[in-house]
C-alpha cells in the first residue's frame, strides 16, 4: 500500500532546520489536498444520491477506525450547530466504541463481526447513508460495515487512500484520494487524514447545499446558540434583505430564531405566508421567496 511505502525525500527530517522541515511538511499537506481533485466528479454523484435519501428522513452514518473514525466524527458533530442538521439523524460506527474517539483501541478495528452487527443495531434502511472512511482501505471493520449496509439497500460511499483496496470495491460510491507515502513513513493521521477531511468538509456542505441548508452562500440553517451566533444572524438578515438593523432584530424576534423565516418577514411576507411558502418548499428559501434558480445544476 502506498500509504505505508518510505519516501527516501523525507530520510533527513527529523535533524532539518525546523522551518525547513515544516516547509516540506507544508508542502505534503497541499499534496494532500490537490489529491482530492481526481475524486471530485465521484464525490459530486455520491453527494446529489444521498441529498435525495436524506430528504426522505434518512440517517447520514459514519463508520471507522482509529484516525478515520475520528476525522468522520469531526465532520458530523460541526452539522447541527452549522446546519442545523438533526443530531439524531447523524450516527457514528466506531470500531471499539464512543470511547476510541479520545483513546486508542487497537485490534477493535480488525473484527469484521463487529462492523456488520454495528450496521444491524443501527438498523440501517434504504434511506440511510452510510460512509465507510479507511485510509488504508482494508480495514476489516469499516468494510463490513459498508457491505452490510448496501446489501441492507443504504446508499454507501467507501474512501480510501490506496487503490485497488477493498472498500472501494464494496461501496456504491468508491471515493479514491490517493496520496501516497507519508512524510514520516505509515503516519496516516498527516497526508492521508488531511485528504479525508477534505473529503468530508465537500460531501457534507453539498449535501446540505442540496437540501436547502444554504442560501446565497450563507448558513441559514444556522442554530443561533450563543450571542456570536444571534449577532450573526441578524447580519445575515441584513445582508439579504437589505432592511435595517431594527428590522433584522424584530424579524427574528418574530419568527423565534428561526433565520429563514426571518429573512421571509424581513422581505415583506406576512408570518402565516411565510411559514407556508417553506412548508410548501420543504424548508428551501430561494423556492420560498419565488426566486429561480440562477445556475442549472448541470452547468
Amino acid at each position: 500500500m502506498s500509504t505505508e511505502e518510505y519516501d527516501r525525500r523525507f530520510a533527513d527530517l527529523e535533524i532539518r532546520p525546523s522551518l525547513k522541515a515544516l516547509e516540506a511538511l507544508h508542502e505534503d499537506q497541499l499534496a494532500a489536498v490537490a489529491a482530492v481533485g481526481p475524486a471530485l466528479a465521484n464525490i459530486a454523484s455520491a453527494a446529489d444520491q444521498a441529498a435525495e435519501r436524506l430528504a426522505q428522513n434518512g440517517r447520514l452514518i459514519y463508520a471507522g477506525a482509529g484516525t478515520s473514525a475520528r476525522i468522520g466524527a469531526q465532520d458530523g458533530v460541526e452539522l447541527t450547530p452549522t446546519f442545523n442538521w438533526p443530531e439524531e439523524r447523524t450516527v457514528y460506527l466506531i470500531a471499539g466504541g464512543e470511547g476510541a474517539l479520545t483513546r486508542s483501541v487497537e485490534g477493535a478495528e480488525d473484527c469484521a463481526d463487529n462492523g456488520r452487527l454495528s450496521i444491524l443495531k443501527t438498523a440501517v434502511g434504504k434511506s440511510d447513508v452510510v460512509i465507510g472512511i479507511a485510509a488504508s482501505g482494508t480495514t476489516p471493520f469499516t468494510i463490513a460495515a459498508v457491505e452490510q449496509a448496501r446489501a441492507l439497500g443504504a446508499l454507501t460511499v467507501g474512501v480510501a487512500n490506496n487503490a485497488g483496496t477493498p472498500i472501494l470495491a464494496a461501496a456504491d460510491y468508491p471515493i479514491l484520494l490517493e496520496t501516497g507515502a507519508e512524510a514520516i513513513a505509515g503516519s496516516t493521521r498527516m497526508k492521508a487524514g488531511t485528504a479525508q477531511k477534505v473529503f468530508c468538509n465537500l460531501f457534507s456542505t453539498l449535501i446540505m447545499m442540496r437540501l436547502g441548508r444554504v442560501y446565497r452562500g450563507m448558513m441559514v440553517d444556522m442554530r443561533a446558540s450563543n450571542e456570536k451566533l444571534r449577532r450573526r444572524a441578524e447580519r445575515m438578515v441584513l445582508q439579504l434583505t437589505d432592511c435595517s438593523h431594527g428590522d433584522a432584530v424584530q424579524a427574528l424576534e418574530q419568527a423565534d430564531g428561526d433565520l429563514k423565516l426571518a429573512v421571509m418577514l424581513a422581505s415583506g411576507f406576512e408570518l402565516g405566508a411565510a411559514q407556508a411558502a417553506l412548508a410548501r418548499h420543504g424548508g428551501d428559501l430561494r423556492p420560498a421567496l419565488g426566486e429561480p434558480a440562477e445556475v442549472a445544476r448541470s452547468a
